[in-house]
């Protein structure tokens, strides 16, 4: 099997030194791939790339990549982890393919922009990119490296990458290669995901919000076993509210955090009611919450730490009777 190196990289994207710069192109640009996109003169305004489709364009003096490539994929509320798991694919073999004397790969991990669960995301790319490279598609890769600005961020990916790819003694990658282990084989993100248990989370996408997400539900929520996802309305177009829905009816519980009683939230939790989907509600303090849930237990936190304690001693007892 082909030796290849996964890096985690803290810096913006635009300043990645890398031979080719992987992006999708999901019937529209987002994140990082609006930013790319926003500094390549050759993009215009009527730009359109079809889902299996592929596009590539020179880095300038002012970027760091010599080169991006577009993948175009679903509109991004279709692209889901088995999406995801193919982008993964994908990109390494295409940039292989299209820029054989390539030796560094740049991608940005995908999904958590817009909802969807961190880990299985990232490890649903990975195990995309493992299948090329097992395949030993990869020309003369010998780097791929996951771009990510936020330093919170990189630090977790990078635990989530040696979970994935532990550090072997020298015996047993020898002993791997003679038996052609596959990584891609272990890791059932992607292939499985639509099949796990997840809990969604109705919150305002907020920078006030994302600590309040990222430490004090999305841990406890993960360490309980389960996929924790919500959905930015900001983001999404078109068939926002039939994702929400979906995401609310398969849901094994719904945690709304009604702090500073944000009407979308509270429409999901009519939903979820609707729906007679387990729902467990969180705010900061109660001053802010309507007469209409008054009525329903709420968990009331005073902090972040507060609240990640709480639902740690809480979703064990909730998510056992799904």
């Amino acid at each position: 099997m082909s030796q290849v190196e996964f890096k985690i990289v803290c810096i913006d994207v635009t300043a990645a030194e890398v031979d080719v710069l992987a992006l999708k192109y999901a019937q529209g640009f987002h994140g990082a791939d609006s930013k790319v996109a926003e500094n390549i003169p050759e993009i215009a305004r009527g730009f359109r790339l079809s889902p299996g489709t592929h596009a590539t364009f020179p880095g300038d003096a002012s970027f760091g990549p010599q080169h991006i490539l577009f993948l175009g994929v679903e509109q991004l509320w279709k692209f889901d982890y088995s999406r995801i798991r193919q982008f993964g694919r994908d990109a390494v073999r295409i940039a292989a393919q299209t820029f054989p004397k390539a030796r560094i790969l740049g991608m940005t991990i995908h999904g958590v922009g817009y909802g969807l669960d961190e880990q299985e995301a990232f490890r649903a790319q990975l195990a995309g990119a493992f299948e090329t490279i097992e395949a030993e598609q990869t020309g003369q890769l010998e780097q791929i490296w996951i771009v990510e600005r936020n330093r919170d961020r990189a630090e977790r990916l990078k635990a989530i990458l040696s979970k994935v790819v532990p550090p072997p003694p020298p015996a047993l990658m020898k002993a791997a290669r003679a038996r052609s282990i596959k990584i891609s084989e272990s890791i059932d993100a992607g292939l499985a995901s639509q099949k796990k248990k997840h809990v969604f989370v109705a919150m305002p996408f907020s920078e006030e919000m994302e600590d309040v997400f990222e430490f004090g539900v999305k841990g406890p929520v993960n360490a309980a076993g389960l996929l924790c996802e919500r959905v930015d309305m900001a983001v999404f177009t078109g068939d926002i509210l039939e994702r929400i829905k979906e995401r609310i009816e398969s849901a094994s519980l719904v945690i709304a955090d009604l702090t500073g009683s944000n009407p979308n939230v509270y429409l999901e939790v009519g939903y979820a009611w609707g729906c007679r989907r387990p729902t467990l509600l969180i705010a900061r303090g109660h001053d802010d919450l309507k007469f209409d849930v008054r009525s329903h237990r709420c968990i009331s936190y005073s902090s972040i730490r507060d609240l990640r304690e709480q639902l740690r001693a809480e979703l064990p007892h909730l998510t056992e009777k799904e």
